[in-house]
């Protein structure tokens, strides 16, 4: 079975099944590294019994024994389950491999991240220009508010939203991933220490549940204790501001650095960062918004964030 395949094969669809079947992680082969992170490997594996291909996610083998790490990975494939929107991966399955190590399997989407998307795009790519004008790319961060709303609506924020978690689907369909960070209001997080000074800023820090530093809301970085949707308000308003600019808002080479920077100065307006791009006003004005460093001076919630740019899909006109 060819793993890019996508055309179905009656092979695939009317073969016998056997009495003795494979279950667990025994029924996955074929495995293929798709994508390594911080903390996590995701292979592409054939499921035997259903002939499909899926994804096969399942923690670095330094961290198998972390506490912190495991409830991450849990959180993640439990509220990525619950979470059954348009704009989330299925998740198929939860289980132990043979050395006892914990894994996850979800539906294998293909397409393009939004951060690769946006580099293609700073790069001059002419296929990507094509293909990710600027509406559509409006449209899609309407998708990503979308699933955040309903997040929201049943009790999740998600605290890590950044372009490389938004992927792009071949057929327009908008996906949220990586939820492993996500508060459920009423829990209390395991942990709550500072970020080390020197950590990766692009990366999520290992152990941690505070999200990306490059794209973290202030009250984030400054490890509040009470925090709300806002937070996700804030990195969908620093999205919006690198689909309207190309360039990151936050910028420095340790945690450290990008936090002094977001906590520090004012943000640049859209409009003035590079004077080449056109900016459409009321999109500036709800990139303005979202960004306030006072949550209570930005939208209130990410569904009145989302009806600010519906009415700009609609009409273009001024939003007060």
């Amino acid at each position: 079975m060819d793993l890019h395949d996508t055309s179905l094969h009656l092979d695939d669809t009317d073969g016998d099944f056997p009495v003795h079947w494979k279950s667990g992680s025994l029924k996955y082969a074929d495995f293929k590294l798709m994508a390594e992170g911080g903390t996590a490997k995701l292979f592409t594996c054939r499921d035997i019994n259903l002939h499909r291909v899926v994804v096969y996610k399942t923690l670095h083998s330094q961290l198998r024994g972390s506490e912190i790490e495991i409830q991450r990975f849990l959180r993640e494939a439990r509220v990525t389950a619950k979470l059954a929107h348009p704009g989330t991966v299925p998740v198929y399955e939860i289980g132990r491999d043979r050395n006892g190590d914990i894994y996850f399997t979800m539906k294998h989407v293909r397409g393009r991240n939004l951060r690769d998307i946006i580099q293609g795009l700073r790069d001059e790519d002419k296929k990507i220009i094509q293909l990710f004008p600027l509406e559509i790319l409006i449209d899609s961060l309407i998708q990503i508010c979308q699933t955040v709303a309903y997040a929201h609506d049943h009790g999740v924020i998600h605290r890590d939203l950044k372009p490389a978690n938004i992927l792009i689907g071949g057929f327009g369909e908008v996906l949220v991933l990586d939820w492993g960070l996500a508060k459920v209001w009423g829990e209390v997080d395991l942990d709550h220490n500072t970020i080390p000074e020197d950590a990766d800023p692009a990366l999520t820090p290992v152990g941690r549940r505070y999200g990306t530093p490059l794209y973290m809301a202030p009250e984030l970085a400054r490890g509040d204790s009470q925090i709300d949707g806002r937070v996700d308000v804030f990195s969908l308003g620093n999205i919006l501001f690198e689909i309207l600019t190309l360039s990151q808002l936050l910028h420095g080479n340790t945690a450290q650095e990008v936090a002094d920077n977001l906590l520090g100065g004012d943000f640049p307006d859209p409009s003035k960062f590079d004077s080449d791009r056109q900016v459409p006003v009321v999109l500036e004005a709800i990139c303005r918004r979202a960004l306030n460093k006072d949550p209570r001076d930005r939208y209130p919630s990410v569904q009145a964030m989302l009806d600010s740019l519906k009415s700009y899909q609609l009409s273009g006109a001024a939003i007060g």
